[in-house]
């Protein structure tokens, strides 16, 4: 069973893009995959309901990818492979890495071949230049990887440790949101004024570093309150919705630690930070539908 994990972005979304540190975690909550040789080439999602063939000038990015990543193995059989995908798409979790790294891990299995979890990680990058063209590189790695890391674009992943785990709670707002819409937002506000959105990155930047320091000292209060902050910053760049600012709220006056929006925002998924496991529990009936519990050791 290939397996790829959803990703939460703690601190640092859009900040990262413009050479700025962030800190992710890799959570257990994902997509499952089986491969099987088979009569043609075949990809299948649930619960889309979707069944695809490889074309790498498809009109669908999942064809395109699933392409690429078939051209990673020149001498194969004809593959079936079957996904679960138990994250929603376009929230910020990572989804299409998920998929990508799930994909290549029910391949290599199914093909009797060996590959450290990195290289997977490594390998996925053939399916995530399909949807983002150039991309950073977190999502599949944390994917692949898990744990909790800090990042910077261009260099290597830093895992962070600690002795005491993340008790996270992931909601969801139900709204769409389009990471490439909100990455160029974020770039004409700093292309228009420059001086206030560099000077929200510089402070992204300070958060996330008493946030490695915060994790590592095992001080989950303190990184609630950097939580809380970044997620006021990134509101400051018209990122964040009303539902979203609704959900930390009402995270806050249940006793989180901390709430934030993650990913590109504009809808999507935010988090909150609970003290133990009881706690998130119950936060997570306080967020309703579609919320989760996701626990991270670092």
């Amino acid at each position: 069973m290939g397996f790829g994990r959803g990703k939460v972005i703690l601190l640092g979304e859009h900040a990262v893009v413009h050479g700025c540190p962030a800190i992710a975690v890799g959570i257990e909550r994902g997509v499952t995959a089986d491969a099987a040789v088979a009569e043609r080439d075949l990809l299948r999602l649930s619960p889309w309901n979707l069944e695809l063939e490889p074309d790498p000038k498809g009109d669908e990015p999942l064809q395109r990818a699933f392409a690429a990543v078939l051209a990673l193995y020149p001498a194969r059989p004809s593959l079936e492979v079957k996904t679960q995908v138990d994250l929603p798409a376009g929230a910020g979790l990572g989804c299409s890495a998920a998929i990508g790294v799930a994909v290549l891990d029910a391949i290599d299995q199914t093909l009797g071949i060996e590959r450290l979890r990195a290289d997977l990680a490594t390998a996925a990058l053939a399916w995530e230049k399909v949807f983002h063209g150039n991309p950073s590189g977190i999502d599949n790695t944390m994917s692949a990887v898990g744990g909790v890391a800090l990042y910077r674009r261009g260099d290597a992943l830093r895992t962070l440790r600690s002795n005491k785990p993340l008790h996270l709670v992931v909601g969801h707002s139900g709204e769409s949101s389009s990471t490439k819409e909100m990455v160029a937002s974020v770039s004409r506000q700093l292309q228009s004024d420059p001086a206030r959105v560099n000077k929200a990155f510089e402070g992204i930047e300070v958060l996330v570093r008493n946030a490695k320091l915060a994790i590592e000292a095992g001080d989950h209060v303190a990184l609630g309150q950097l939580l809380d902050l970044n997620h006021t910053i990134l509101s400051s760049l018209m990122l964040c919705t009303t539902k979203l600012d609704d959900m930390c709220q009402a995270a806050r006056r249940a006793g989180a630690l901390g709430a934030k929006m993650t990913g590109a925002g504009g809808g999507g998924c935010m988090f909150a930070l609970a003290p133990e496991h009881d706690e998130a529990l119950r936060l997570r009936d306080v967020l309703g539908e579609g919320s989760f519990v996701a626990e991270v050791s670092a």
